[in-house]
C-alpha cells in the first residue's frame, strides 16, 4: 500500500512540474505562436511600414535594398526549411528559415545561404518579431536600436 501511494505521489508531483512549466512559458511570451506550417507557401510582401523610426533612417535591410525594395517581393518558405526571396527588380537570395521563441515573443529567423554553403556553418542571419501569422496573412516587425529606444521595419505579407 505505502509503494502504491508513493506512486501516485511521484506521478502527481511530475504532472504538477510539467503543468507549471507549459504554463510559465506560455505566460511569458504573453503570445500564441504560429505553427511551423501557418509559414510554409509563398508569401508576397504587400506593405513596408515604420514604427516608432521614420522611413529615411533606414537606408538598408538584411544588407540587401531599402526596406521600400521590399514591397512586391516574394517569399518562398518550404517545410524543411528551405526558402528564397525575390525583390521586384529580379535579385533573389536562398534562405534557411526557422521560428523560435524569446522573450519578445515568437520569432521568424534566417540566414542568407550562398554558393556551396550549408546553413549550420552559417553564423550570421536575421531575426523578425511575429506579430501575427494566421496562415493567410503575416506581419513581422524588425527592430532597430534608436539611441535610448527600438524602433521597428514591419512588414505585412499575404499569401498566394
Amino acid at each position: 500500500m505505502k509503494k502504491i501511494l508513493q506512486s501516485t505521489l511521484l506521478i502527481a508531483v511530475i504532472a504538477l512540474v510539467v503543468s507549471a512549466c507549459s504554463s510559465t512559458k506560455n505566460a511569458a511570451t504573453g503570445a500564441s505562436t504560429a505553427s511551423r506550417g501557418k509559414f510554409t507557401g509563398t508569401w508576397t510582401v504587400t506593405n513596408v511600414n515604420f514604427e516608432g523610426i521614420l522611413e529615411s533612417a533606414v537606408t538598408s535591410v538584411f544588407d540587401q535594398a531599402r526596406p521600400s525594395d521590399f514591397v512586391g517581393s516574394t517569399w518562398k518558405l518550404t517545410n524543411s526549411g528551405n526558402g528564397m526571396y525575390t525583390l521586384t527588380n529580379g535579385a533573389s537570395q536562398s534562405i534557411f528559415w526557422s521560428t523560435a521563441n524569446d522573450a519578445s515573443g515568437q520569432v521568424f529567423q534566417f540566414k542568407k545561404i550562398y554558393e556551396g554553403d550549408k546553413a549550420k556553418n552559417v553564423q550570421t542571419g536575421y531575426r523578425l518579431i511575429v506579430g501575427n501569422n494566421d496562415g493567410n496573412t503575416m506581419v513581422l516587425r524588425t527592430p532597430v536600436s534608436l539611441g535610448t529606444g527600438t524602433g521597428y521595419v514591419v512588414y505585412t505579407f499575404a499569401k498566394q
